[in-house]
């Protein structure tokens, strides 16, 4: 979801530079893109070992989450060839679902203002897994929803975090980077493409562009 459906990583990362700010501290790239596609709890360990914070996880969170909610409204924005890719998706009758490393509230204050819930058979959030990425164990569990075997699935991902946990799962891991993720490591992916609506992910969809 988050760097790929929704451009949030620019809203992550001012919610997070404020968080910092708040406590005398930078928020770094190299940070930044250590905690990118984790789940809540390890994401927020990650910035308290780096900025040797004595603030439990819990209390960052919850204050970066009101950070990130309140600047939404104005910068809320779907990432290019989102909408093309879901009517493709859905004239060709491929069933498709979230799986995302953020909680339930994030993922439904975001999901909400575009209706985008009602286009999706599920969604897998924080609250959903014991394990979180780079482990598998959130495609693994959305292709047994599915009632496939995970290498019959396809799985886009912008983070080298999300790319490891795909590839582990043995699903069809395209990578879609980010300005965010560029400098990652996407070496495991299957292909890495250059944004939604780019031909060569229609190609392996078997899915006319077309129809988008």
């Amino acid at each position: 979801m988050d760097g790929l459906i929704f451009d949030t990583e620019n809203i992550y990362t001012m919610a997070g530079t404020e968080l910092l700010r708040r406590r005398g501290r930078p928020f770094p790239d190299e940070l930044k893109n250590e905690m990118m596609g984790l789940q809540p709890q390890a994401a927020f360990d990650k910035m308290i070992r780096w900025h040797d914070l004595d603030e439990p996880w819990e209390e960052l969170a919850t204050e970066s989450n009101g950070l990130f909610i309140g600047m939404l409204d104005e910068h809320l924005a779907t990432m290019p060839g989102v909408f093309e890719l879901l009517d493709a998706l859905e004239a060709a009758e491929i069933p498709k679902a979230i799986g995302t490393s953020s909680p339930r509230k994030l993922a439904d204050v975001c999901l909400s203002p575009f209706d985008l819930q009602r286009r999706f058979a599920f969604i897998l959030t924080a609250e959903d897994v014991s394990h979180g990425k780079p482990d598998p164990e959130i495609y693994l569990t959305a292709a047994a929803r599915f009632g496939l075997p995970a290498e019959q699935t396809l799985v886009l991902e912008d983070s080298r975090n999300g790319c490891l946990a795909a590839v582990a799962a043995d699903a069809f891991t395209v990578a879609v980077p980010s300005e965010h993720s560029r400098s990652h490591d996407f070496s495991t992916a299957s292909l890495v493409v250059d944004s939604l609506s780019d031909a060569r992910l229609y190609e392996v969809l078997g899915i006319n562009r077309n129809t988008a």
